[in-house]
């Protein structure tokens, strides 16, 4: 029921604001098109906000001051560790709904990445000098390779491969 009350009271407050031009249905027939009583929704637009409400206010406002204080990175879980540490507590879920009513979103920077060259100012143009095809006639006529990176405990290691593109073998 408060969700039709919520849409009346929306619906009345955008109408008396935006558009003067069209007659602006009266709160009264808005209540009789979709069912429900006028001192019903009085009743509801002056009642005080729960305790409920308001415990989730003050919560969403410090759920924003700990995301901005990270720069954007922190997410439910260090928000909520946050909350414990300021003498909020409340549930995991609560903060990670809260996150979500609010459009917070972290942003995490992305992982390091080796890179085997050296970007300059312009990057050069690489020649496709097979021109896609990879189909070869004889063996030994087109070769193809490739190189990888892979991080172990003793430091990086660079594989390449080279395919015949005749038998689809690899040769080193």
């Amino acid at each position: 029921m408060s969700d039709t009350f919520e849409f009346i009271d929306a619906e009345y407050a955008t109408r008396t604001t935006t558009n003067t031009v069209t007659p602006v249905p009266s709160v009264i027939q808005v209540c009789v098109w979709l069912d429900v009583s006028r001192s019903g929704f009085y009743e509801w637009r002056d009642r005080p906000a729960s305790a409920t409400a308001t415990r989730r206010g003050e919560l969403a406002t410090l759920v924003v001051r700990s995301f901005t204080a990270s720069d954007g990175t922190y997410g439910y879980r260090r928000v909520h560790a946050d909350l414990a540490a300021w003498g909020r507590p409340c549930g995991l879920e609560l903060v990670r709904a809260l996150m979500r009513e609010q459009g917070l979103e972290l942003c995490q920077p992305r992982p390091w990445r080796h890179a085997l060259t050296e970007p300059g100012q312009t990057p050069a143009a690489i020649p496709d000098l097979l021109d896609r095809d990879f189909t070869a006639d004889a063996p030994g006529t087109k070769m193809v390779g490739d190189i990888t990176y892979i991080p172990t405990w003793e430091g990086w290691l660079y594989p390449a491969t080279v395919l015949d593109c005749h038998t689809k073998a690899v040769i080193g």
